[in-house]
């Protein structure tokens, strides 16, 4: 029996340590300043709501830590888009006027590496924003910083929350700098290549219902020709 439970402790032991050392790896380094924000060409500013029920609508697998909004909404249960996600929101400028309408399309990447702190989402965005155009927003997102100082947190307190200040970039490529690919469809925009960058601001997190509290920012750099574009 001795040799059961120091069995157990062990394991138990050997999994605890795994996982800081996983988390808090210290070869695993954040990207830290993000590149936009010491550009000097006009950036586009635009925030949304990130929590799914403040959103236009949300949708899932219907089994995933968020639940789909609103509550009759059709799931995304099906075998090739069950780890797919689906969102409509307004997207608002930086005096947090109304801009805009963003859909936005999120699948787990198969290019996920825990071990070097890579927990990775590909998205896309379609925005329209009635005074400027349309734009199209291709990126990888990297979620390691976030599971790592607000979900870990969450699930380790007794009371399965996490409630602070964390903000972050998500963006991770496919640009060389970490940017999105950012093409403009129509509009005063039509045809640019871009850069940008999307951003989360956490204030509050449950373990057991997701995102309490939170914002997300997208960064668009215009191309130094364009004339200025008014937030």
């Amino acid at each position: 029996m001795k040799y059961a439970v120091s069995f157990l402790l062990g394991l138990t032991v050997g999994g605890i340590l795994f996982v800081a050392g996983l988390l808090y790896n210290p070869f695993i380094a954040d990207r830290g300043l993000s590149p936009l924000s010491v550009s000097n060409a006009e950036v586009i500013t635009l925030r949304f709501a990130n929590v799914p029920a403040e959103s236009i609508a949300y949708t899932n697998d219907g089994e995933s830590l968020h639940d789909p909004y609103p509550e009759k909404i059709l799931q995304l249960w099906e075998p090739p888009i069950r780890s797919t996600t689906a969102m409509a929101t307004v997207m608002r400028d930086a005096r947090n006027r109304v801009a805009g309408i963003g859909v936005k399309f999120a699948s787990d990447s198969e290019s996920t590496r825990l071990l070097t702190g890579r927990a990775i989402v590909d998205s896309v965005w379609y925005i329209y924003l009635p005074k400027h155009g349309s734009l199209f927003i291709e990126q990888t997102e990297n979620y390691f910083p976030f599971v790592r100082e607000v979900a870990f947190p969450a699930w380790r307190s007794s009371a399965n929350s996490w409630r602070g200040s964390w903000l972050g970039d998500l963006t991770a490529g496919p640009g060389a700098l970490g940017t999105a690919a950012v093409t403009g469809g129509s509009g005063r925009v039509k045809g640019l290549r871009m850069e940008g960058i999307e951003s989360i601001s956490v204030r509050a997190f449950s373990a057991d219902t997701g995102l309490v509290s939170s914002e997300g920012r997208i960064l668009v750099e215009l191309p130094e020709t364009l004339d200025g574009i008014e937030d």
